[in-house]
């Protein structure tokens, strides 16, 4: 078949135009000595930046956060893998000569400006804490990490236990209920095969690896997961995984699970009998008794928020990049203002969390802290509230969020932010 001469000549001047712009890219990297990332409203792809910064990394190449420059920008000396990576990804980047470069830490050095630069010199091992029979979607974390092709591995409680957080920087703790009720599912999802089997994974697991019941098991967990933030390791969660942590920590010793879940009665008087001491997060809580009631505790306001879908944002705290670098890293971003989401666990009771506790996001005038952090030993916890920053009420067996409808989330870069944290060179927070 003969194929017309315009077509011809419209390849052709699309080849020499692709050519052209080639050749201008190379002449212009050529040049230069640093490739910036921006992270203000320039980027085109935010969430895969984080992976380009990620990759680069891998590379063994040292990348600087610039705090508060242009959203967080990224600057790395300059390679021409990086620009073509760069290229293929979509992400915005600029190049830049020496003294431009220079310019830049010049001016985030003054002391009367509130940015830094911090040096990252080596990715972080990442690992997922999710049940086997999970699908990518059910995650935000695990969603996001793989769109912007961030390297993670996948562990369980057979893992946990037998001592393989030890090889990891990063645990995301996946949407889990560590009270050992199932989600707390039973009253809506019963008869369900996804809840059966999740139900029969748990219970055959907790056998296999010496326990009686599936909280008992969680319990342990719980406990081994606070050594490896003791020892150094930083722990994000989201949804229901942040509040049934704390809750199971400070239940040690106490049963809290009805017969349906454990095969004998909860203690009547559980709430006398919780030990703060042991959360991270939150004190003086109430758990909630009801085992067909889709609620753990009242460190959840999803059932009591009064939030409207239109009204429902939290905002950002601005932190002092050069005193309190830590959280200044946490909440990077090009907005201030967030998008809420719910979730099984969609916001925090701010009057319940410890006074310890950084409340870096928040809904005041609802009384809601939505991004929280702090230290344990020689480590860092964060907690996120809501299950999906891009799908606003999540049902179980909605569609998967479609990220690259969502290149630029601001939720998203939250977690991201936790993802890339353990790389920097943590200065010690001074207020």
């Amino acid at each position: 078949m003969k194929i017309p001469e315009a077509n011809i000549f419209r390849s052709k001047s699309r080849f020499r135009w692709l050519l052209i712009l080639t050749l201008i890219l190379l002449v212009q990297t050529a040049k230069a000595s640093f490739i910036l990332i921006p992270m203000d409203e320039k980027q085109s792809n935010h969430l895969k930046a984080y992976g380009i910064t990620y990759w680069t990394l891998e590379q063994g190449i040292e990348v600087k956060w610039l705090l508060n420059y242009r959203g967080g920008s990224f600057l790395i000396q300059h390679q021409q893998a990086i620009a073509s990576e760069c290229l293929v990804r979509g992400v915005s980047f600029e190049t830049l000569a020496d003294g431009q470069a220079n310019n830049i830490l010049t001016d985030i050095a003054r002391e009367d400006v509130n940015e830094d630069a911090v040096s990252m010199q080596k990715a972080p091992k990442i690992a997922v804490y999710s049940p086997p029979n999970k699908q990518p979607w059910d995650d935000a974390v695990t969603l996001v990490l793989k769109y912007a092709e961030i390297k993670f591995d996948v562990v369980y409680d057979e893992e946990i236990l037998n001592g393989k957080l030890k090889d990891y920087d990063w645990l995301h703790l996946h949407h889990e209920d560590f009270t050992g009720q199932f989600g707390k599912f039973l009253q809506a999802y019963q008869h369900v095969p996804w809840y059966q089997e999740e139900v029969k994974i748990n219970k055959e697991l907790a056998q296999k690896l010496g326990f009686m019941k599936v909280s008992e098991m969680k319990k342990v967990v719980t406990r081994e997961i606070h050594k490896f933030i003791e020892n150094g390791g930083f722990l994000f969660a989201m949804c229901a995984a942040t509040d049934t942590y704390d809750i199971t920590q400070s239940a040690q010793g106490v049963d809290i699970c009805e017969s349906m879940f454990d095969g004998d009665t909860a203690d009547p008087e559980m709430n006398s009998k919780l030990n703060f001491n042991n959360t991270l997060a939150f004190q003086n809580f109430t758990i909630n008794r009801n085992p067909y009631e889709y609620k753990f505790s009242d460190i959840d306001v999803s059932t009591t928020r009064k939030v409207s879908r239109e009204q429902d944002y939290f905002t950002l705290f601005q932190f002092s990049a050069k005193w309190d670098p830590v959280p200044t890293m946490l909440c990077q971003n090009h907005v201030n203002m967030v998008k809420g989401f719910m979730g099984q666990t969609t916001a925090f009771n701010r009057s319940l969390v410890k006074p310890n506790v950084l409340v870096m996001g928040e809904n005041k005038a609802a009384n809601e802290a939505r991004y929280i952090h702090g230290e344990v030993g020689k480590g860092f916890w964060t907690f996120y509230g809501g299950h999906d920053p891009e799908d606003y009420q999540h049902f179980v067996g909605d569609p998967a969020t479609d990220l690259n409808l969502h290149p630029n989330s601001p939720g998203y870069r939250l977690i991201l932010n936790n993802v890339l944290f353990p790389a920097a060179k943590k200065k010690k927070q001074k207020t």
